[in-house]
């Protein structure tokens, strides 16, 4: 360092400053400005950079709590049908139920008239050949009864005496 301050001049400390001087001019008028302004335009890009994507982030949170929302109405959809679906299942199990017992019960009527019918139109027919069985023996009686005068005589009698005792 004594070496430097001995051989100082003055003359070339004047040219450095100079030539620093102007350098430093070079540079402010040619590079310092186009440097700063695209420090500045990188610094502006990031901005918006920044911007854009804090917009995104929110713009997802919006179609997350839209998507969020529509699950939910989708899922109360889904279970109102289900639900709707169940009701009108249990209904229509309900009424055919009922119909099948309607059917059951008029064919039930149905039978029971239809026994009633056959039971009487059965005692018809059994009235009808127990009167031609009795007439047909009283027939063969009374020939039996009617074919000599004195059991004539004497069935006469004692239908009289029975009108007479009635």
């Amino acid at each position: 360092m004594d070496k430097l301050i001995n051989d100082f001049s003055f003359g070339l400390f004047i040219w450095q400053i100079a030539i620093f001087v102007g350098l430093i001019l070079l540079l402010k008028k040619f590079a310092w400005k186009p440097i700063l302004d695209a420090v500045n335009d990188r610094e502006e890009g990031i901005k918006n950079a920044l911007l854009s994507a804090e917009n995104a982030r929110k713009e997802m949170q919006n179609l997350q709590a839209d998507n969020q929302r529509i699950l939910q109405e989708a899922r109360l959809e889904r279970d109102n049908m289900l639900k709707d679906a169940r009701e009108m299942k249990e209904k229509m199990v309900a009424d055919a139920k009922n119909e099948a017992q309607a059917q059951g019960l008029k064919m039930i009527e149905q039978a029971k008239a239809a026994i009633e019918s056959e039971k009487n139109a059965a005692m018809a027919e059994l009235k009808l050949q127990v009167s031609t069985l009795s007439l047909s023996i009283a027939e063969k009686i009374l020939k039996d009864e009617l074919s000599n005068k004195e059991a004539q005589t004497k069935l006469v009698e004692k239908m009289l005496g029975d009108v007479k005792l009635n």
